[in-house]
């Protein structure tokens, strides 16, 4: 398995542009807001519930198939503003009513090449907690793949399934990627979010009880949202021809956010500004790296920015893992163990 996430490490070099730089050892037990450990990676078993269907299998490890492997769309044309939320099952909807969405990138029939067609919609495919359990939350999470793909069978689903069977309400986000920007996304991901705490009471959760989460890209892109496009942000800060509807009434607020080989920046560059990440207002962060990615210093030259600031933080760092191992190496359920703290203030 391990040699598999070596190769897409080496992907990632080449679509990102990264160098692979020496590990070095992390700190154990920080403070009770600031915990880091360096491990050993654990590979663990893929999740798969048969109630979910065969749509929702992520496959026995990872493969290049399944990388570029994508969810099913939603049906008809329904969306978050037209469709009641349904936790009984898996629902999927697209983020904006046909045409609506705010852009300023033009992407027209004639514009080929890209991982998505020219009228791509973005949507969010919720997955439901196992019937009689206590719902501890809600999971927003965003595959990675350089803004040319999305990986969502090997990032975003196996987590998710994870997730749901420790009772987080878990929403995978297909944004909008090239030739559309990190911002535009960042609206896609705020839309979602919307969503969830619009539907809190029938998902039976706090409205407040919600994370973002990334990896890779992904991870940035969650960066890009809690840094410039959550709250009270529309679609109209960034296309003026957007309208804003019921649904933007809402504040885009999430709790926690989750850097899975990721950072707060863009592509393949972290922002270690203080003054820069403190206009973000940013919440708890979780980070997950292995020591052989090839953005390592980065990521730790970050997380210590962060922990400098005073915001409560933590951090696993697996040995000698490379970079995209998606849900697998044995840190979901420390993840969600750190979600229920955030969620219930206890640190």
């Amino acid at each position: 398995m391990k040699q598999l996430f070596a190769l897409l490490a080496a992907m990632a070099v080449m679509l990102l542009g990264g160098c692979a730089l020496a590990a070095e050892e992390g700190e154990t037990d920080m403070s009770a807001t600031h915990e880091s450990e360096v491990r050993e990676g654990v590979s663990e078993p893929s999740y798969y519930d048969e109630i979910l269907g065969a749509d929702y299998d992520t496959g026995t490890g990872w493969s290049f198939e399944m990388m570029n492997k994508k969810p099913p769309l939603p049906a008809g044309n329904d969306t978050v503003l037209n469709t009641p939320a349904d936790p009984s099952g898996v629902q999927v909807l697209y983020l904006w009513e046909e045409g609506k969405a705010p852009a300023r990138t033009s992407f027209t029939p004639n514009m080929t090449g890209y991982y998505d067609e020219w009228d791509f919609r973005p949507y969010v495919t919720a997955l439901p907690i196992p019937e009689g359990m206590e719902p501890k939350g809600a999971v927003v999470l965003l595959a990675g793949g350089a803004y040319q793909f999305r990986g969502d069978y090997t990032d975003t689903l196996p987590t998710a399934l994870h997730l749901r069977a420790l009772g987080f309400y878990t929403f995978i986000v297909d944004y909008r990627l090239r030739p559309y920007d990190q911002e535009e996304g960042a609206l896609d991901v705020a839309r979602a979010v919307r969503f969830i705490r619009k539907n809190a009471d029938t998902y039976g959760i706090d409205p407040d009880a919600i994370a973002v989460m990334g990896y890779s890209a992904g991870a940035i892109q969650a960066g890009e949202f809690f840094m410039h496009y959550d709250e009270d942000v529309t679609g109209d800060a960034l296309d003026p021809d957007y309208e804003p509807d019921e649904l933007d009434a809402i504040p885009a607020h999430a709790s926690a956010c989750g850097m899975i080989y990721g950072f707060y920046g863009r592509l393949s560059v972290g922002n270690m500004d203080p003054a820069w990440l403190a206009e973000g207002d940013l919440p708890p962060t979780f980070y997950c790296y292995g020591t052989e990615d090839p953005f390592y210093r980065q990521f730790q030259q970050q997380h210590d920015v962060i922990v400098g600031m005073g915001i409560p933080t933590k951090r696993i760092v697996l040995q000698d893992w490379p970079h995209g191992f998606g849900g697998d190496g044995g840190w979901v359920e420390d993840y969600a163990q750190w979600l229920t703290r955030v969620f219930s203030g206890t640190f």
